[in-house]
């Protein structure tokens, strides 16, 4: 099915965010399969590519050199290093989207929300939940990707993060056998803050993201 887009004069940029391992890769899929009308960011990464992974899809895989690079040259929303790589928004495709009137996601861990709400308060932070912490757990198990080690670091951090939810304004429990649930959550959200005189996430200019 062809993407549509939507073309509104006040776009919104909604920002998704929860631990590793809540399924947000999974349900953005799901979104963007539907053909919802929305631009979809691709975070700019050093970290290694996992199985199946595709260069400008998942992510732009990048060099820890063209990374720094582009921090030293302010091309990045955000960054921040996360276990060991890292991780980023580039600016310029945001800018681009919100400047066409097109609503703009951006799929990023809970520390890179943090940054983005201090230039775009404004925005609509959406928190992705697991339904307890032992489903989370089992669902970083599954990946097979990591010692016991890189597990307990992980687990350790997602307990950090989840203390951080209370800083959003919604949180959305995403059950891996329940995705459309999830997205149609999503959506309904989305459709909530539409009709508000004042909408989350609906920014009259972008000039804080310059």
């Amino acid at each position: 099915m062809a993407e549509r887009r939507n073309t509104a004069p006040n776009p919104l940029l909604l920002v998704i965010s929860g631990p590793s391992g809540v399924g947000k890769d999974v349900l953005l899929s799901r979104i963007r399969a539907s053909g919802a009308p929305y631009f979809f960011t691709i975070t700019a990464t050093t970290r290694d590519r996992r199985d199946g992974e595709r260069d400008g899809v998942e992510y732009h895989f990048l060099s820890k050199r063209r990374f720094e690079a582009m921090i030293a040259s302010g091309e990045l929303l955000e960054w921040a290093t996360v276990y060991g790589n890292y991780y980023g928004v580039p600016k310029a495709q945001v800018m681009d989207a919100l400047n066409r009137g097109e609503d703009v996601i951006i799929k990023i861990d809970v520390q890179g929300a943090a940054t983005i709400r201090e230039i775009a308060p404004d925005a609509l932070f959406i928190f992705l939940a697991a339904p307890s912490e032992a489903e989370l757990e089992r669902r970083l198990r599954g990946r097979k990707s990591e010692s016991d080690s890189a597990l307990a670091l992980r687990m350790e951090q997602a307990r950090h993060e989840l203390r951080e939810a209370k800083k959003f304004d919604y949180v959305v429990v995403h059950q891996t056998d329940r995705t459309d649930e999830a997205v149609r959550e999503i959506e309904g959200i989305i459709e909530r803050e539409r009709g508000r005189s004042r909408p989350l996430g609906g920014l009259t200019n972008y000039e804080s993201l310059a």
